[in-house]
């Protein structure tokens, strides 16, 4: 779920930490990519005929092609995408997934009724609220991802938490995800829509944290705060009170303990025994696993052993799994060149204002003298 209304809450108040961009521009960039996220995006989205694309024993394989296909776009634009997983949710995550599996119960009962109507929208539209990520689909995509030479990371916990803690680090430039909570768990740039279908045309949009909490007069802490008040995975926020209310108590007060004693709450009614405490320590002290020890490696793809999967055991074409491997082994050599601001540092050009008071702070008669030589002037 992420944060709920945090990205139109920041087109509001900080529309200056947004931009848009394009794939290609990213080239020579790691980036981290939430893998749940595009596994269910992919097993929602990727659909021939109405129905989930599956092997010939009727497996389902959406999900590979959506990973085949995705990456070696991204790869093809020259990004170096790292795959993360997720792992076991927190215990207080609890409470949210309860209520995933009651919504997914309403959805089968819809879908049957629908199915019994023959109503083809509904059917599709509660068919897609009953997917769920399964082991065998984790599993699957993470054996594709190494046949593919593409590096993953399986998370102790959130996937999102253990992206940011790679971008913290510098290990990659972003995270690709569509929860918004990788910027509570501290991601410094996060991009949405990287792995949406070239078909869709989205642009990525890219969320700078460090101009948000500019724009937004927030502290790390005072937006983990905002985050929660406006509802996260982890607890119910407070009854009453929207966005742009808990911004200017937030801006007020800096902290929920401050705005719970000064607020009305009898109007805004907190939720019962609210464990926000506990949701921020998770944001601020996530686990995941430490960045120094996550080497990440691109390799080339066994091409073989690919076809072998994806064709004897999975169905697919051999011809398309084919040209894909031969342009991840094109993108992976063209990455190699890397990025340029990777080998200089670009400085800022010096303005009037620095030109003048260099002039004016030039001593008389120090004009400079027509170079010789080697063209620079050794040091004492």
């Amino acid at each position: 779920m992420g944060i709920l209304g945090l990205s139109k809450l920041i087109a509001d108040v900080a529309p200056g930490a947004v931009k848009e961009n394009e794939m290609k521009n990213y080239f020579g960039r790691k980036v981290a990519v939430d893998a749940s996220m595009c596994l269910y995006q992919f097993l929602v989205a990727v659909r021939q005929e109405g129905n989930q694309l599956t092997s010939a024993d009727g497996e389902t394989t959406s999900h590979l092609m959506g990973f085949f296909y995705r990456t070696i776009r991204m790869v093809d634009n020259g990004l170096k995408p790292v795959y993360v997983f997720d792992g076991k949710p927190p215990t207080m995550k609890g409470g949210e997934l309860a209520k995933r599996a009651e919504r997914r119960e309403q959805a089968q009962v819809a879908l049957d009724k629908a199915e019994e109507a023959g109503n083809q929208e509904d059917i599709e539209k509660f068919s897609k609220r009953l997917v769920k990520v399964t082991r065998t689909h984790n599993e699957e995509a993470k054996k594709l991802l190494s046949l593919m030479g593409i590096p993953y990371v399986e998370a102790p916990c959130e996937a999102e938490a253990q992206c940011a803690a790679l971008a913290k680090a510098g290990k990659v430039y972003g995270v690709a995800t569509e929860d918004m909570d990788a910027l509570t768990f501290g991601t410094p740039i996060l991009l949405r829509h990287m792995t949406y279908s070239e078909a869709r045309k989205m642009p990525i949009k890219e969320f700078h944290l460090e101009k948000i909490l500019a724009e937004m007069e927030l502290s790390q802490q005072e937006f983990i705060d905002i985050c929660i008040l406006l509802g996260c995975d982890y607890c119910d926020s407070i009854r009453g009170i929207g966005p742009k209310r808990a911004i200017e108590l937030l801006r007020t007060y800096k902290s929920i303990e401050t705005i719970l004693e000064k607020i009305d709450t009898k109007k805004y009614v907190p939720p019962e025994n609210w464990p926000f405490e506990e949701a921020r320590r998770l944001f601020k002290e996530p686990e995941v696993v430490d960045a120094a020890e996550v080497d990440l490696k691109w390799n080339e793809p066994d091409v073989e052993a690919l076809v072998k999967f994806m064709c004897e055991e999975k169905g697919f074409n051999d011809e398309r799994i084919r040209n894909g491997a031969k342009k991840l082994i094109k993108g992976r050599k063209t990455t190699t060149q890397g990025r340029l601001d990777g080998f200089f540092k670009v400085l800022p050009s010096p303005s009037s204002g620095d030109n003048k008071k260099r002039k004016l702070n030039e001593k008389p008669g120090s004009a400079k003298k027509g170079k010789t030589g080697g063209g620079f002037k050794r040091g004492k």
